[in-house]
C-alpha cells in the first residue's frame, strides 16, 4: 500500500499545530497506519481507496476535519482559462482520453517539489495501475502556449528532448534507449503510432504514458503549471485530475479549466461538481452497531468528514460529496465515514442476541489436510483476490469467455469480474515474481463463483485447488505424478481422459475425475502452452493442475 513521508513542520505550515506524540496517536484513528517516525519526519500508510490522502495537503485537509478544526465541504473555485486541447482521432486506439487543467500560484520550494513527484507516482500506482490505466504529467505552463494538441505520431517523427536528457530523441528511440522508455515500453510499443501532447508551436510537452519533455520540466521557481492526465478509462482520468487539482487548491493554487475537444464532443476539465447521496439513520446505526445516532448527529459527523450535509427528515440525510472523494460508491461508504468520524474506539461492543456453540466447518478441516499435503510436496501457498478481469481470466489463458459474475461498478479495469478459476491468478503471481530463483512451486486453495446455465444462471460457489510448477524441465509426467499424489493422499480414486483445454499444449494435458466417500473431484492438468506462457511474459516451461471439490 502507498506510504507518504512528510515533516511535522509541513503540517504546521498547513495550519495544524499539534505535538508529535498527539499526532502519532491521532492519525491511525482516521484509517491510516504509522510506518515509521523520528524527530522530524513521519511515514504514514493509507489504504488505496483514499488516493486523496496521498499528499500532505490531502492529509491536512482530512485531519482538520477529524479534529474539528475545519469542517464541511472545501469549495474550490474553478475559473475558465479560455484555452483548449484538441484530441486527434488517431489516438483513440492507443490512449483515447485526456484531462487538462491549468493551476496558477503554486509553490515548489523546499521539499514541495519532491512531495508532488511522490504524489504523482502514488497516483500512478493506485489509480493508474502503474500507468496502464492512467498517466499524469505536470508541466511548466510559462514555456508553452495554447491551443494544445493530443496526437498520435509516427514512431520516427516529432523528436524532442525527454526529461533528464540533453539531446533530441524520436519516440521510437525513447522506448529503446531511455530508462523510463524501457520501463514502460510495453504499454504502447505494439501500436503503429505513439501519443504526444504538443503546444501551438508543435513543442512537445510529453509522450504519455512514458516521459515528459525537458522543455516543461518543473523547478523550484515554477509558479504556473499545466496538468495532463491521459488514459484508457475516462472516469479514472477525470478522478485523478480532480484529486491533483484539489490538492493544489488546498494550498492556494488557482484552478483554471480547459476544454477538451474530441471528434464527437467537447468537455470541460476539471469538473469538480460534487455528487449527492442519501444516507439513512437506521441503516447507519445498524451497520455501525452500538450507536443511537440521530439525523443531527450524522450531519455533524459528515461535516467532519469534509462533506456537506442536509437533513431531509428524521431518518434521511443528504450527503454532498467532494469530487476528490472517488471512493464513495454506495451508502455503505458514507456510513464508513460516519463511523470513522464517530471514532471506532468509541463504539461499544455488544454481545449477539443468540446463543451458539462453535465448531470447525468440515471444509476447513479438509482444507488443512490439503494444505499439509501440498506443503509436503514442496509447494508454497499463495492467496490472491477473488476479483480479476476478462482479459487475464480468458484471453490470456486462451479460453473462450463464458457467463460469469461481473462487478457492477468496478473501481479499476483489472477488477471487473469474480474468478471462475484459480490458474490465471497463479500465472499473474509467477509473472510478478519471475525474478525469483527456479524452480517455483505454488498452490492456492480458494473459492470461485460462476453462473450455472442449468439453473437459470444462478450463481454457484465452489472450492478449488490449483498449483503451478515453473522450471526449465517441467513436463507432463511431473504434473501427472503430482496430481496422482494429491488425490491418492486425499483418498480419491483417479481416472484421466484426453483434454481439449486450450490453456495447455495439445496432447500434453488431461481431464481428471475422482471419487471418494465424501464427494467427487473433477479437473485438469498439463503443460501450459507457449502462447499462454508468453502472454504472462514468462520464459520457462510451466505445468499446472486445477481440481474442483464436489460434495455428495
Amino acid at each position: 500500500m502507498p506510504v507518504i513521508t512528510f515533516k511535522y513542520q509541513d503540517l504546521k505550515d498547513l495550519g495544524i499545530d499539534m505535538e508529535k506524540d498527539e499526532l502519532i496517536d491521532t492519525l491511525p484513528m482516521m484509517s491510516s497506519d504509522i510506518e515509521d517516525f523520528d524527530d522530524e519526519e513521519i511515514k504514514v500508510e493509507f489504504f488505496p481507496n483514499r488516493p486523496d490522502n496521498l499528499s500532505v495537503e490531502g492529509v491536512a485537509r482530512s485531519f482538520k476535519g477529524f479534529i474539528g478544526q475545519e469542517i464541511g465541504f472545501p469549495d474550490y473555485e474553478v475559473v475558465k482559462s479560455g484555452e483548449y486541447v484538441t484530441v486527434d482521432r488517431d489516438v483513440a486506439e492507443i490512449r483515447p482520453y485526456i484531462g487538462f487543467a491549468k493551476i496558477d500560484n503554486v509553490d515548489f520550494t523546499g521539499d514541495k517539489l519532491k512531495y508532488i513527484m511522490d504524489f504523482q507516482e502514488n497516483l500512478h500506482w493506485v489509480i493508474g495501475r502503474d500507468r496502464k490505466k492512467v498517466a499524469i504529467g505536470i508541466h511548466n505552463a510559462d514555456v508553452v502556449e495554447a491551443p494544445f494538441n493530443y496526437i498520435a505520431t509516427p514512431k520516427d517523427q516529432n523528436a524532442f528532448v525527454p526529461l533528464e536528457k540533453d539531446t533530441e530523441m524520436t519516440p521510437q528511440k525513447i522506448l529503446t534507449e531511455h530508462d523510463k522508455g524501457k520501463d514502460y515500453a510495453h504499454l504502447i510499443e505494439d501500436f503503429d503510432k505513439y501519443p504526444l501532447i504538443l503546444d501551438k508551436d508543435n513543442q512537445v510537452l510529453s509522450m504519455p504514458p512514458i516521459i515528459n519533455g525537458e522543455l516543461t520540466k518543473i523547478k523550484e521557481d515554477t509558479h504556473n503549471i499545466i496538468v495532463d492526465v491521459t488514459g484508457t478509462d475516462e472516469r479514472a482520468v477525470n478522478q485523478a485530475l480532480n484529486i491533483i487539482c484539489s490538492s493544489f487548491a488546498e494550498v492556494g493554487g488557482q484552478i483554471k479549466s480547459m476544454e477538451v475537444k474530441y471528434k464527437d464532443k467537447t468537455i470541460t476539465t476539471p469538473d469538480l461538481t460534487p455528487q449527492e447521496m442519501n444516507v439513512h439513520v437506521d441503516t447507519a446505526n445498524k451497520l455501525i452497531g452500538g450507536t443511537s445516532l440521530t439525523a443531527e448527529d450524522i450531519k455533524g459527523l459528515l461535516l467532519k468528514a469534509r462533506f456537506d450535509a442536509e437533513i431531509l427528515n428524521d431518518n434521511e440525510v443528504k450527503a454532498i460529496i467532494p469530487a476528490y472523494r472517488v471512493d464513495i460508491l454506495h451508502e455503505v461508504d458514507v456510513v464508513e465515514n460516519i463511523a470513522v468520524q464517530y471514532h471506532i474506539n468509541s463504539i461499544e461492543a455488544e454481545l449477539p442476541d443468540i446463543n451458539t456453540v462453535a465448531y470447525e466447518n468440515n471444509w476447513f478441516k479438509s482444507e488443512a489436510t490439503i494444505r499439509e499435503i501440498m506443503i509436503s510436496l514442496g509447494f508454497q501457498e499463495v492467496m490472491s483476490l477473488m476479483l480479476t478481469n476478462e482479459e487475464a481470466h480468458y484471453e490470456k489463458m486462451n479460453q473462450e469467455e463464458k457467463p460469469h459474475v461481473q462487478v457492477a461498478r468496478p473501481i479499476t479495469i483489472d477488477r471487473t469480474m469474480i474468478r471462475t478459476s484459480l490458474i490465471n491468478s497463479l500465472m499473474e503471481f509467477l509473472e510478478d515474481n519471475k525474478h525469483e530463483d527456479l524452480p517455483q512451486k505454488i498452490f492456492e486453495i480458494g473459492d470461485v463463483l460462476y453462473l450455472d446455465d442449468s439453473k437459470e444462471n444462478k450463481t454457484v460457489s465452489s472450492k478449488k485447488l490449483a498449483a503451478l510448477v515453473c522450471h526449465s524441465t517441467a513436463n507432463f509426467t511431473e504434473i501427472k505424478s503430482i496430481v496422482t499424489s494429491v488425490l491418492s493422499n486425499l483418498g480419491y480414486t483417479m481416472e484421466i481422459a484426453d483434454s481439449e483445454n486450450k490453456t495447455f499444449i495439445e496432447g500434453r494435458s488431461a481431464d481428471v475425475t475422482g471419487d471418494a466417500k465424501n464427494g467427487t473431484v473433477k479437473g485438469f492438468f498439463g503443460e501450459v502452452s507457449p502462447e499462454v506462457i508468453t502472454n504472462f511474459t514468462l520464459e520457462y516451461p510451466v505445468i499446472a493442475f486445477e481440481i474442483e471439490f464436489i460434495n455428495k
